[in-house]
């Protein structure tokens, strides 16, 4: 059978020249960038650790593909835009790949294919798969030189529609979909991904994500005893278990509260003040502040709520919190601590729609949250690839889309020969100085 790859075609002639194209070009590679991400890698010793932890029934004496080579395959495909395991197939024989794999180009051994890859995702348990997000939690911790003093860690949920009949998927009414709702944990102050869990696709109950917090702060306790820790989320976590779980283990929290009638006629006051003062000064819009003590049926104790008021010709618009932090004011409580948490979910929109973590294609949950956890590990192979670039630069802040772009997907020919293996970029590269001094690096420091 004739494979139509190697079939020339082609493009509208000029200066009375045809031309003509065909995909036998040879030892050339579209993604010669992936060797930024392999010394990335290296660095952070990312696959192996995730391997350690997987059980590998296979024997010894006839393994091909070593669990760590599965993995670094797996994770650089999708930092370079390939989430689906069927890209390997092609990609095995890939040079770039298979040099970012610590293979040779032409003489090495090609890299595992789709089917090793999907035996792979399906293969951990449970326990494993919560060592595998323990990886993860530990990787994060370790990105500090030092315990720090205070940190601040983002959780919220995203939606990931499902198209089949995935194990643990719901149809939730909100989105008028069958999805998951897995669970995002950022330190959005730095960007860095701590926790992804997949989960049902249902509102989380106060119980279970207390249970959630509960688990990820042990472990981040067993390495900072002392560093204060601020947990943020939207409404829906802010639930009695979790607010009473954390003043007894002196976790701070900031967390939306839903409005009532209760909650408007404590602000009132402050609420008439605001609108009249527009009213009388004839603006658009005026905002203000006012804070309260407050006690929901279901809580066992008053608690310090702010309230955030804002005043237009359409009438008022009033946005509460609730909080156990005893400094600040209101405004501060709610402009500059709680709304930051917007960040969060900007990382949880390029996590999906730039790494593809809502390709959650497997029929089982485990195999479903393994797939978080790799696409998790590529979050973490494109951000310390972003942190590698020279600071004032402007890909410095770039979104992964931008930097796979500029400095992943570069051509390449890849020539092996007895004594060396020699990339040849493109002369006209626009990023060519900062590829170089990127490589610089992310090199490993020499004796």
């Amino acid at each position: 059978m004739t494979d139509d790859m190697l079939l020339p075609f082609s493009f509208p002639a000029i200066a009375r020249k045809k031309i003509t194209a065909a995909f036998d070009g040879g030892r050339i590679t579209s993604d010669g960038g992936v060797m930024l991400l392999a010394a990335a890698e290296r660095r952070l010793q990312l696959a192996d650790r995730l391997a350690a932890v997987i059980l590998d029934p296979r024997d010894p004496a006839r393994v091909t593909h070593g669990m760590a080579d599965i993995v670094r395959a797996r994770i650089l495909a999708i930092a370079c835009g390939y989430e689906d395991a069927n890209d390997l197939d092609r990609l095995r024989n890939d040079p770039a790949f298979k040099l970012a794999c610590g293979r040779l180009p032409d003489t090495g051994l090609d890299l595992c294919s789709q089917p090793t890859l999907s035996r792979t995702e399906n293969l951990p348990d449970l326990r494993t798969v919560i060592r595998l997000s323990n990886v993860l939690v530990d990787l994060w911790l370790q990105s500090y030189q030092a315990p720090p003093a205070s940190v601040t860690l983002d959780i919220d949920d995203t939606v990931d529609v499902v198209h089949g009949h995935q194990q643990l998927s719901l149809f939730n009414a909100h989105y008028d979909e069958r999805c998951f709702l897995p669970i995002h944990i950022y330190d959005t102050a730095t960007g860095r991904p701590v926790a992804m869990i997949l989960r049902p696709g249902k509102t989380p109950a106060g119980r279970e994500i207390r249970g959630h917090v509960r688990r990820l702060l042990r472990r981040i306790r067993a390495r900072w005893p002392t560093t204060r820790i601020l947990i943020r989320g939207d409404g829906h976590y802010g639930r009695p278990e979790v607010m009473e779980w954390c003043e007894q283990n002196g976790v701070d929290y900031v967390f939306g509260q839903p409005g009532n009638r209760v909650l408007n006629r404590l602000v009132d006051e402050a609420s008439d003040d605001i609108r009249t003062r527009r009213a009388l000064d004839q603006k658009p819009a005026l905002r203000g502040y006012a804070e309260t003590r407050y006690q929901a049926k279901s809580w066992t104790i008053e608690r310090r709520v702010c309230a955030r008021i804002e005043a237009t010709t359409l009438g008022l618009d009033i946005r509460f919190v609730v909080t156990n932090l005893t400094q600040g004011s209101a405004e501060r409580i709610y402009d500059v601590i709680y709304c930051a948490r917007g960040q969060a979910e900007n990382l949880i929109k390029m996590h999906k729609s730039q790494l593809a973590s809502d390709r959650t294609s497997c029929r089982s949950p485990i195999a479903n949250q393994v797939r978080l956890v790799l696409h998790t590990a590529a979050y973490w192979l494109m951000l310390t690839l972003r942190e590698a670039v020279p600071a004032g630069h402007h890909l410095g802040k770039a979104e992964f889309a931008t930097l796979r772009l500029r400095l992943l997907k570069l051509g390449a020919r890849v020539t092996e020969t007895v004594s060396r293996i020699r990339l040849a970029f493109g002369a006209a590269c626009p990023e060519a100085s900062l590829f170089r001094s990127t490589a610089a690096t992310l090199q490993p420091a020499g004796p």
